[in-house]
């Protein structure tokens, strides 16, 4: 299995940044892709972005475009999201999440908060 940890989630005013780190460990393969979800209450989790391991191909989700960026370093298995000129529909909890061919993990999560 692989164990993720995220950190970097709390309270932010309207305008504000915040970066996200998640860290893997454990099984961990070459080809990967590191993504971002977040949910609030009473929705389907949602793709924020993702990075490939070997390319460095980026996806993102229309409403963060231009605003967040997600970046990754292979050497220490970390994935990164930069979120800047946040509001307060972008607060919802924040997963990590780690795919292979073989294997499917997801971090326990961050709340970020973006309120007055």
């Amino acid at each position: 299995q692989v164990q993720l940890v995220e950190s970097g989630g709390g309270l932010v005013q309207p305008g504000g940044s915040l970066r996200l780190s998640c860290a893997a460990s454990g099984f961990t393969s070459s080809r990967n892709t590191m993504s971002w979800y977040r949910q609030v209450p009473g929705k389907e989790r949602e793709l924020v972005a993702s990075i490939t391991s070997t390319d460095g191909f980026t996806n993102y989700a229309d409403s963060v475009k231009g605003r967040f960026s997600i970046s990754r370093d292979n050497t220490k298995n970390t994935v990164y999201l930069q979120m800047n000129s946040l509001n307060p529909e972008d607060t919802a909890v924040y997963y990590c999440r780690w795919q292979s061919s073989r294997l499917d993990s997801w971090g326990k999560g961050t709340l970020v908060t973006v309120s007055l």
